[in-house]
């Protein structure tokens, strides 16, 4: 018989190096999927790192798709430490883009030193606000915040059509659904040139270490991980549940927000329907993937960028299809999930 036993201390090396060995796990299991489609395991593995980190073109393409996921994943990260779970940061991401798209196409122009600071904070209250709605649900009647997070994707996402297809329609475009494109004072500047890596990365970096800082050497983030870990404790403490739990929403969705903000200014220059191929809900396996650590989001985003990336460039040179990226992030997930448990517990056997 099998029993998990709490560990009365944990090591801090094996607290470390059990992600690490997670992912190795990951990778040697998918190895299978590659020698399934007839090609070389070791020089697959080999494209597809050369493809996310093999040139200042790749490294650069690759930080570009980690800069939303920090945020969603950011996002993700600070809701789940309150237990309250978040799973509509894509809509809040297009919803922050729709703020972006309504400011930064000429409601009215400013510098770029205070244009780009007014499209985040606007982002960021959007998205905040869009989470407000069930987050009194849940505070106020107790209404499963899963649900009514997620089915606001689809109406925000309707929406974002629905303005994209007819009164914000770029009248320039051809006719493709497209919103017209920011002004050049709110573009946000390249970090490279010649690539498309962006401003919206270093914000991300520095929303990533403000969030570590809010979390660990705060009251606001003591309590949000007193709520998360013993609400009845933390409210025998005299720490209000329901106003915690507000506030962390709105950080959450505001860091979601952000996101969108990031792809209109900083990558396409406009807003359009296919502006994310799914950051909101991959912002939830970074989280996940960093344990719900702020900082540990900027290194589980890139390795999931890096995979993404380098699985497109794989799948370019060889017969593996790009979708291995897709296997890797949730085979990974699921391991590190595992890894986190049997660190927490030792397994017995009697």
């Amino acid at each position: 018989m099998i029993r998990l036993e709490p560990r009365e201390r944990v090591p801090i090396w094996l607290a470390g190096i059990a992600p690490i060995v997670a992912i190795i796990v990951t990778l040697v299991l998918c190895s299978a999927l590659i020698l399934w489609a007839g090609e070389p395991v070791f020089q697959s593995y080999l494209l597809l790192v050369e493809g996310a980190l093999g040139s200042k073109f790749a490294i650069s393409e690759t930080l570009s798709r980690a800069t939303p996921l920090i945020f969603t994943g950011l996002a993700a990260a600070v809701a789940f430490r309150a237990k309250f779970w978040n799973i509509g940061a894509e809509g809040q991401f297009y919803f922050g883009a729709l703020a972006v798209t309504w400011i930064g196409t000429g409601l009215f122009s400013l510098p770029p030193v205070l244009m780009i600071p007014i499209l985040f904070l606007a982002g960021a209250v959007a998205g905040g606000a869009l989470l407000y709605v069930p987050v009194v649900l849940k505070t106020r009647l107790n209404v499963d915040e899963v649900v009514t997070t997620l089915l606001l994707n689809f109406v925000v996402i309707l929406l974002v059509s629905y303005l994209i297809e007819g009164p914000w329609k770029d009248p320039m475009s051809l006719g493709w659904p497209q919103a017209a494109p920011i002004i050049e004072q709110g573009e946000l500047p390249k970090l490279l040139e010649r690539t498309r890596l962006h401003l919206g990365f270093v914000v991300a970096i520095v929303a990533a270490i403000a969030v570590w800082f809010l979390m660990k050497l705060t009251v606001w983030g003591y309590e949000i991980r007193a709520v998360g870990f013993n609400a009845e404790g933390a409210s025998f403490a005299g720490i209000s549940i329901n106003s915690t739990v507000i506030r962390t929403a709105l950080i959450s969705g505001g860091l979601a927000g952000m996101a969108g903000v990031s792809e209109v200014a900083g990558l396409k220059g406009y807003l359009t329907l296919d502006l994310s191929p799914g950051f909101g809900y991959a912002g939830i396996a970074v989280a996940m993937l960093a344990q719900l650590h702020p900082l540990g989001v900027i290194a589980s985003a890139i390795f999931l960028s890096a995979i993404f990336i380098g699985a497109d460039s794989m799948s370019r040179s060889s017969d593996v299809s790009s979708y291995i990226a897709d296997v890797v992030t949730a085979v990974s997930l699921l391991l590190v999930l595992l890894s986190v448990m049997l660190v927490r517990f030792r397994v017995r056997w009697s």
